[in-house]
C-alpha cells in the first residue's frame, strides 16, 4: 500500500493515559465508584472484615459492610484510542494509608468521597492531598435512607476554599460517577501546569 503524502508526514500519536485517585472514609463506596465506570473487569484487593478488626474498624453506619480494601481498587476507561484514564481507588482504613503515596504518584487529581453520616471519614483525605498539592473534588455519595445536606453546608462543615469542587452522586450510578470523573478532570487541568501530571507509556 502506498501511502499518501499527509499520511507519511504524520507522526505516531504517543499514547497519555491520565491517572485518578478515588480516596474517602471506610465504607464510603470507593470499590462501588470504581466498579460503576470501569470498562474492564476491575481489580479488587478486598478480604473479609474479621473479628480482630473489629475494635479498629468502625462500621457505624456500614453495618451491612462485610469486606475492605486492603491494598487497591483499579479500573480503566478508554477515552480515545491515545487516551486512556486509570482509576486507582484507595484503602480507607488508617492502618493502610502508608500505601497513599504510592498510589498518588503521578496522579492528574483525586476524587475525595464523602459520606455524611460519618463525614469525619473524610478528613484525612483532604487533609492529603492540599498537603501534596493534588487537585481534588468533594463527591457526595447519596445513600439511600441518608439525610440530605445543602451543597453550601457541607462545604462549610468540611472547612473546603473557595476553589474546591463539591458535587453530589450516586456511586452505584454510571451517568453520576462519569459526571464526577469529568469534574475532577476540568478541575485539574484548569491549576497550574506544575500542578498536573499525565504519564505516558
Amino acid at each position: 500500500m502506498i501511502l499518501g503524502r499527509s499520511e507519511r508526514g504524520t507522526p505516531p500519536v504517543e499514547p497519555v493515559t491520565l491517572k485518578i485517585l478515588v480516596a474517602g472514609g471506610f465504607g464510603v463506596g470507593k470499590t462501588t465508584l470504581v466498579g460503576a465506570v470501569s470498562e474492564i473487569r476491575p481489580l479488587r484487593t478486598e478480604e473479609l472484615l474479621t473479628e480482630a478488626g473489629r475494635p479498629v474498624d468502625d462500621l457505624s453506619g456500614v453495618e451491612a459492610k462485610h469486606t475492605t480494601t486492603v491494598a487497591m481498587d483499579f479500573g480503566r476507561i478508554t477515552l480515545r484510542e491515545d487516551l486512556t484514564l486509570y482509576l486507582f481507588g484507595t484503602p480507607g482504613q488508617e492502618r493502610f494509608w502508608f500505601m497513599w503515596d504510592e498510589l498518588s504518584e503521578g496522579a492528574l487529581g483525586a476524587v475525595v468521597l464523602v459520606d455524611t453520616r460519618r463525614l469525619e471519614d473524610c478528613f484525612a483525605a483532604v487533609d492529603y492531598f492540599e498537603r501534596r498539592s493534588i487537585p481534588f473534588l468533594i463527591a457526595v455519595n447519596c445513600f439511600d435512607g441518608a439525610a440530605r445536606y445543602p451543597a453550601d453546608q457541607v462545604r462549610a462543615a468540611l472547612d473546603l476554599d473557595d476553589q474546591v469542587p463539591l458535587l453530589m452522586c450516586d456511586a452505584r450510578d454510571r451517568r453520576s460517577v462519569k459526571d464526577v470523573l469529568i469534574g475532577v478532570v476540568e478541575h485539574a487541568m484548569s491549576q497550574p501546569a506544575d500542578r498536573r501530571h499525565a504519564i505516558t507509556m
